[in-house]
């Protein structure tokens, strides 16, 4: 039995690390859990993460949260999956965590604000709340596009974490009908994302679970 299991929900951003998981075609399980259903502020699955939120990450009786941080570790159990490039400094290494951090903190909560307003205002200013997370999504963005001119993915040639963690944040942008029609990269690059194997595994997994 695998010593790994990821408290996931399908299409939120725990699809970052099912990639991960699949790409590294790591051993592992994985326990559902349905945020519309409440489940993630249980008494039972606030043992497993007090912060009520997936993904989290169960390693041998240990847990680990928060997206970098998880990332980070599977990159590092699973070194020949290259999910994230090697460096020579430690310089570099911090600077591939501040691009996950990036992901994390600057664009993720944007997406939040954009798709489901009404979680930070009443209904009166949720199309405010949008309206101010469309512009700073992008501003955000645009340097992505901007990033992947010259390359199929974020670190060149090399696909990353990083490609999987642009992935949610585009894919759930498009549930809410956000449009690429001025990030062709950004479109591309969803493009490309959904012919690579990993993702399409996981998105598999994703789907039997919705059933």
């Amino acid at each position: 039995m695998s010593n790994i299991t990821l408290f996931a929900m399908p299409g939120s951003c725990s699809r970052v690390s099912l990639i991960l998981l699949e790409e590294a075609k790591a051993d592992y399980h994985i326990q559902w859990v349905n945020l519309m259903n409440g489940d993630h502020k249980t008494a039972e699955f606030k043992q497993i993460n007090p912060k009520s939120k997936v993904p989290a990450l169960a390693i041998a009786g240990e847990v680990l949260t928060e997206n970098p941080m998880i990332i980070k570790y599977i990159s590092t159990q699973f070194p020949k999956a290259n999910l994230l490039p090697k460096v020579d400094t430690g310089l570099a290494e911090y600077q591939q965590i501040s691009d996950l951090c990036f992901c994390s903190s600057t664009i993720h909560p944007l997406v939040t604000r954009f798709c489901i307003p009404t979680f930070f205002a009443e209904e009166s200013c949720a199309t405010s709340v949008k309206e101010k997370a469309l512009a700073a999504l992008h501003e955000g963005l645009t340097w992505v596009e901007q990033r992947l001119a010259d390359s199929t993915w974020w670190y060149g040639e090399q696909w990353s974490a990083m490609d999987a963690y642009i992935f949610w944040i585009i894919t759930r942008l498009q549930r809410c009908n956000f449009s690429l029609s001025d990030l062709p990269n950004l479109a591309q690059h969803t493009e490309n994302m959904l012919k690579r194997d990993s993702v399409i595994w996981a998105l598999e997994k994703e789907k039997l679970a919705n059933q």
